[in-house]
């Protein structure tokens, strides 16, 4: 899969584990920044890496900030991203078999790295389950809806 990614600099240090636990993993990344520790604005990164998700250019996306909710309030923004913070695998393991996610959001500050690579592990393994149980296809295609629905052109 051909992930991108995005931080601020809260969330850079994380992001470069994430990004070597993905190419490990036989996953191609593209990094939208931050690449220093330097002040950043997050808009300036997760923006074109929600955009490259949105496109169909990046498979998925993960974005890493100080506590995750500012990189899924901007990546919601966009049209065809579903974003969603986790802190946990047993949220990962929901946010993909239950809502079929695309971005996932996580905090820096919040959880150490050993948990936040079991996060993205689990999240990049779990199978969404619409494809086996129609309640979730049924759920997340509301979803899908109301955000064409309320789209802005």
């Amino acid at each position: 899969m051909h992930i991108a990614m995005a931080s601020d600099h809260a969330g850079r240090q994380l992001k470069e584990e994430i990004k070597a636990l993905l190419i490990a993993s036989g996953h191609t990344v593209e990094d939208f920044g931050a690449d220093s520790d330097d002040p950043a604005d997050l808009p300036d990164h997760v923006l074109p890496a929600s955009l490259a998700v949105s496109s169909g250019k990046a498979d998925r996306g993960i974005f890493v900030d100080g506590v995750g909710y500012g990189s899924a309030m901007i990546a919601n923004k966009i049209h065809g991203v579903y974003a969603a913070v986790c802190q946990d695998s047993f949220c990962a393991e929901l946010a993909r078999s239950h809502s079929d996610t695309n971005v996932l959001c996580l905090g820096g500050k919040l959880i150490g790295s050993a948990i936040a690579l079991e996060i993205v592990r689990v999240w990049m393994n779990t199978q969404w389950l619409g494809d086996t149980e129609p309640k979730y296809a049924r759920r997340v295609q509301k979803v899908v809806a109301l955000d064409s629905k309320f789209r802005a052109e």
